[in-house]
């Protein structure tokens, strides 16, 4: 911190600030994205 490249005031991190339910939710909404874009590719190229 005292080099000045990162704020001294705490961030809060993405998903864990919210609670475990909460992080949980988003975790399984991520996975669901990232399924239907890897099937969406899959079927475009021909898989």
């Amino acid at each position: 911190m005292s080099i000045g490249l990162l704020p001294v005031t705490g961030i809060p991190l993405p998903f864990v600030s919210q609670g475990g339910s909460a992080m949980l939710t988003n975790y399984i909404a991520i996975g669901v994205v990232l399924s239907i874009s890897a099937r969406r590719q899959k079927s475009l190229y021909g898989g």
